[in-house]
């Protein structure tokens, strides 16, 4: 009972002070120091001295009267209560004790009070922050403080619900990559899936007919012998990206060594001090700067060899007899696509083609920095071009800073159809002397035998489709690069704002270019196609072959579970000769299958394979359908 009583007093607000009233510095309650020191610096009591000035952060002009009254009376009723239960469990002996430790918790208390007003004065603000901002979502809730209690529940949940959100959207996706990519799914629409990563439609239209021997491309490489592999670098067509990947982006067993500071590698063979790549990153510039195919046909086999007399340099009469310019060699059949020299060394020849206006102003802004490309050597014949047959564009060092109309009025520059021209064998057309036949007959013949040449290739890429060059080189050569090709759409030719006059006059320029180049691309994107339905038909096949297997496996493990168990299977004697055969049979086809994929590799297939794989179907569905039958 007196407990009750004691806590009942205990709940009861402190007295306030009159107005004017001297301050007391001790009382029944036993003030503290701190409690006395206040009290007489002002009139009023602790509470008074403490809601004086506003707390730090809250501007002077907030009300916050009606806050003095509440938030106070909860705190001490509720420290009171505290104080009066503990002083009624302890005992006699150690109150004393607990009032000494009571005036330093007069100062807690004080703090607590400090950060009560606070708490509460940072509720007001926000309740009123967030009234604002409900009250122009949900137009009939214009003030918070007029919320009912249902309202403020609402507005909690809501609260308590997007802080939820953004934990679990933290823990999922921590990086602010994810959270862009996650918004760019909700803003951007859906891609197109048929459009491939180089903006070129995925059901292409192919505009010419070529035989299957044109667009199988399996070389035949062998590293450890003979075989080497002559890059054909083109002027501003990405070939220095391409060489570059080359020697340092390939799968080998042995790979180039390159070294810092130096632009050639060696590129050995295993186990051998002989290179494998003819290239500017491995051989340098040996035929002379970006040689073009008739240099490189006549100076690759003398430099491979080492003979450098000009004697054993084969005529071009050699050169369409080859294998690799034979503009008739059109059978189905695949061949080996190569081309040998008198010592028995397989050379396989690859080029980047690029777009005619883009590689024709990539190579003005080259110019324009200074570039001349005089060590070229135009070796033709077995002669360099006289300065009648090739005059000069410029006067000078070099022709930097010239503009573009400039370097389209030259008649002599290099520049105009390049790509037909370093593709051709010129030595058809009299090399660089323009008065052997007339200009249109010597067009017709350079761009057939340029489209003759890129035909009968091993390898050859587009710069507008890194990956798909990426996917045709692998599977011609059997070599794996170890990151992916990247596709840049930005270059300094992209940069370069021409308008449709002078767009016209570029094509003009390069108008033999424009149709090899369209040649090009629809062999290009055929082969694509052709080697990619090829790869989906021999995954195809093997999973046949599996299943083959595993039915074949099936029947053989059944029939010999049920021969251990004669006297459960009473027709067992009556099937095991069909059980047997069916086997039999099964192996015979696997076992078929296997050697006709054999012949394939080793023949290149013959014309009548067709008939072959229809009649093994033929057969392997007989054979499934006689297991059921038997079943």
């Amino acid at each position: 009972m007196a407990l009750s009583a004691f806590a009942a007093r205990a709940l009861q607000p402190p007295l306030q002070l009159e107005r004017g009233a001297p301050a007391r510095t001790t009382c029944p309650r036993r003030h503290s120091r701190v409690e006395a020191e206040l009290a007489e610096s002002r009139q009023g009591s602790v509470a008074a001295s403490v809601f004086a000035d506003p707390p730090r952060g809250v501007s002077p002009e907030f009300n916050f009267q009606p806050l003095q009254d509440e938030p106070l009376k909860a705190s001490y009723c509720l420290a009171g209560a505290a104080r009066a239960l503990l002083f009624a469990l302890l005992l006699r002996g150690r109150r004393r004790r607990m009032h000494e430790l009571r005036r330093r918790w007069d100062l807690g208390s004080l703090c607590q009070a400090l950060l009560t007003r606070g708490l509460a004065a940072l509720g007001h603000s926000l309740k009123h922050v967030l009234g604002a901002i409900f009250s122009k979502v949900f137009g009939p809730l214009a003030s918070v403080g007029n919320m009912d209690e249902k309202s403020n529940k609402l507005l909690l949940a809501l609260v308590m619900l997007f802080l939820f959100a953004v934990i679990v959207l933290q823990y999922v996706c921590p990086g602010t990559e994810c959270q862009l990519l996650r918004l760019q799914a909700f803003s951007s629409p859906m891609p197109d899936p048929y459009r491939s990563e180089d903006e070129s439609s995925a059901r292409f239209v192919p505009r010419y007919n070529f035989s299957r021997g044109d667009l199988l491309r399996e070389v035949d490489f062998d590293i450890r012998g003979d075989d080497l592999i002559v890059f054909l670098h083109i002027q501003k067509t990405g070939g220095t990206t391409f060489g570059r990947h080359l020697v340092r982006n390939i799968q080998l067993e042995q790979p180039c060594e390159c070294r810092v500071g130096q632009k050639k590698c060696t590129c050995h063979r295993p186990g051998k001090r002989e290179t494998w790549l003819f290239s500017r990153f491995s051989t340098g510039w040996s035929c002379g700067l970006h040689a073009d195919w008739t240099e490189l046909n006549s100076c690759v086999p003398s430099v491979v060899d080492g003979k450098r007399d000009a004697r054993l340099r084969p005529s071009s009469k050699d050169r369409w007899d080859s294998p690799n310019t034979n503009p008739d060699a059109n059978s189905p059949s695949p061949k080996k696509v190569k081309n040998t020299s008198k010592s028995g060394k397989n050379f396989h020849y690859i080029t980047i083609l690029r777009d005619p206006v883009s590689r024709y102003l990539s190579e003005w802004r080259h110019v324009q920095r200074g570039a001349t490309w005089k060590a070229s050597l135009h070796v033709c014949d077995g002669r360099p071009p006289t300065s009648e047959e090739l005059p000069s564009c410029y006067t000078g060092d070099d022709w930097s800073g010239c503009p573009l109309k400039e370097f389209m009025d030259c008649p002599y520059n290099l520049a105009n159809n390049r790509q037909v021209r370093m593709l051709s064998d010129l030595t058809l057309v009299g090399c660089y002397n323009l008065s052997v036949m007339p200009e249109k007959q010597r067009n017709k013949v350079l761009l057939e035998s340029a489209k003759s040449n890129l035909k009968h290739m091993a390898f050859f890429g587009l710069t507008e489709f890194q990956r798909k060059t990426q996917y045709l080189f692998e599977k011609a050569f059997n070599m794996n690069f170890i990151s992916p090709f990247t596709q840049y759409n930005t270059t300094r030719a992209s940069s370069v704002e021409i308008n449709e006059e002078i767009q016209k006059r570029i094509e003009g320029l390069n108008f033999l270019d424009l149709e090899l180049y369209s040649y090009a691309k629809d062999l290009f994107l055929q082969r694509y196609q052709f080697m990619r339905q090829k790869e989906h038909q021999e995954a195809r096949r093997k999973r046949q072959e599996q299943r083959k297997f595993l039915k074949g496996r099936f029947l053989q493990i059944h029939f010999q579970s049920q021969s251990q168990n004669p006297s459960q299977n009473p027709n067992m004697n009556a099937n095991q000769n069909v059980t047997q055969n069916l086997i039999q049979n099964l192996t015979q086809s696997s076992s078929q299958n296997s050697s006709q994929k054999e012949n394939q590799e080793s023949q290149k297939q013959n014309p009548g394979q067709e008939q072959k794989d229809s009649n093994t179907s033929n057969s392997t569905n007989d054979y499934i359908g006689s297991v059921e039958k038997w079943r």
